[in-house]
């Protein structure tokens, strides 16, 4: 189940909400745990008890962490449990990866594994290892009630998908979070705006770029790749923030205040900016828990840079098992190298729009190699788009496309930016008066009125629903 589903939003979330507020405090954990279970079971349940599994898990390697005598049984504990949730990890995302380059290497026949993949395993699987590794810190104070616990790493707004919610940033809150109508209206609201970027831009630009992404290099022009890598730009940016913002908004309604997870990450001028503002809790996460140990910035200026190269291809790697994802990674580690070690300088002196030319190039050329399936596609397709491949420059379907998907590009561009909300700034700080009066409520309140029934609309008239992210 998706947060942009008919059942989902028509009978799961209104169901759960009127149980959740009808019960009293005492149950309103209990409520939300078992909806999170019933909707992360909903489409496969083997997979829960992979979930439930986990959790017992890690509650158990916590509690013994805890009670360790000395520093090395507090120790030991700790790599038992990374060693333990990074194999689970690696059976269910990695064993046929692995497997399938052993055969190639050694010229082996060893049977390669295949087993599917459960939704949100990363995410669940991180959020379970930085509570055990918080608790060893001492960052986090040991959950005892396994109840509570199982509520942290299940609660269905963030499970599937992100972000990842770091538990001593949510350990008050889910034993004691305050409920008012500011927060549940302010929660619908983020709700519907993810649910905007979602379903009226990620989707229908989706289908730009699933078509020329499946389109053989004599039949791609240089304009229309352009179109296509332009395209999944959009549509990975608003269905992945389109879903933490439905995720934060949901966590609203039920009390819970997560952290943002994306910061208009299209207006940065540097790839090191541009991972401050993407997929913010991953790259904190990396940086936390592994930069940091590794040495982080405390170690000698070649350890800086092999800890970054590490880092961002483990990060290549946490997005799926691939050779791609793995060059992916570390071309942003290389890129993060070269800005710290001399190309950060000369972009500070370079104008601003540049900068932000850069950026975008650096980002869309990244995007061939995450969005392609193999190495030869990707470097078939780069060349394309510098004019080197086997079509043309343009063709019939670049206008097509221009054509037909020219207002929607351009309205992704737009929403990519910041410019809503500062307009909004402008208009409390120069009328406000109608800014604050009721007239512009009823407006504002009828703006997300008509886009929730745009997106009914297209929802009910297309079978086109996918959620990109599902595979990490």
């Amino acid at each position: 189940m998706v947060f942009s589903n008919l059942v989902f939003l028509f009978i799961f979330l209104p169901a759960v909400l009127f149980l959740y507020y009808l019960s009293p405090k005492a149950g309103k954990n209990y409520i939300l745990l078992l909806a999170s279970l019933l909707f992360y079971a909903w489409g496969e349940p083997v997979y829960v008890l992979i979930m439930l599994g986990s959790i017992c898990m890690n509650y158990l390697f916590a509690r013994w962490l805890d009670q360790g005598k000395n520093a090395f049984q507090r120790k030991f504990w700790l790599v038992v449990s990374i060693i333990a949730n990074l194999f689970v990890l690696g059976i269910f995302k990695y064993a046929g990866f692995f497997m399938e380059n052993v055969n190639k290497l050694f010229h082996t026949v060893f049977p390669v594994p295949e087993i599917a993949l459960p939704i949100g395993i990363s995410f669940f699987t991180f959020q379970a290892m930085s509570y055990v590794i918080d608790v060893y810190r001492k960052d986090a104070v040991l959950q005892k009630n396994l109840f509570d616990l199982a509520l942290y790493i299940s609660l269905f707004p963030q499970l599937v998908a992100g972000p990842i919610v770091r538990y001593q940033t949510v350990a008050d809150q889910i034993t004691d979070r305050i409920h008012d109508w500011a927060l549940f209206e302010s929660g619908v609201k983020r709700f519907l705006i993810g649910l905007f970027k979602k379903v009226l831009i990620a989707n229908p630009i989706g289908l730009v770029a699933d078509e020329i992404f499946a389109l053989s290099g004599g039949d791609l022009s240089t304009g229309t790749a352009w179109i296509g890598v332009m395209a999944y730009a959009l549509q990975i940016y608003f269905d992945f923030s389109g879903y933490s913002d439905m995720a934060i908004g949901l966590g609203r309604m039920f009390g819970f205040k997560f952290l943002e997870n994306f910061n208009y990450p299209y207006i940065a001028q540097s790839v090191t900016d541009f991972w401050r503002r993407w997929h913010i809790s991953l790259s904190s996460w990396f940086r936390d828990y592994v930069y940091i140990p590794l040495g982080g910035n405390r170690v000698r200026p070649w350890r800086i840079y092999c800890n970054l190269f590490i880092v961002w291809t483990l990060t290549g790697f946490w997005h799926g098992a691939s050779w791609t994802f793995l060059v992916w990674g570390f071309y942003y580690g290389v890129l993060i190298a070269l800005e710290r070690l001399f190309l950060g300088k000369l972009l500070a002196k370079l104008y601003r729009p540049l900068r932000h030319l850069y950026l975008l190039f650096i980002v869309m050329i990244g995007w061939v190699f995450f969005r392609a399936d193999d190495f030869s596609y990707s470097f078939d397709y780069i060349q394309t788009l510098f004019g080197f491949g086997q079509g043309a420059l343009f063709d019939n379907r670049t206008l097509y496309y221009l054509n037909d998907y020219f207002w929607l590009i351009l309205l992704g561009m737009v929403v990519a930016t910041p410019i809503v909300p500062w307009l909004g700034k402008q208009m409390e700080k120069y009328m406000p008066s109608f800014y604050h009066s009721i007239v512009f409520q009823v407006l504002q309140t009828a703006v997300f009125m008509i886009l929730f029934a745009g997106v009914i609309m297209m929802l009910v008239n297309s079978t086109y629903n996918p959620f990109i992210y599902f595979r990490f």
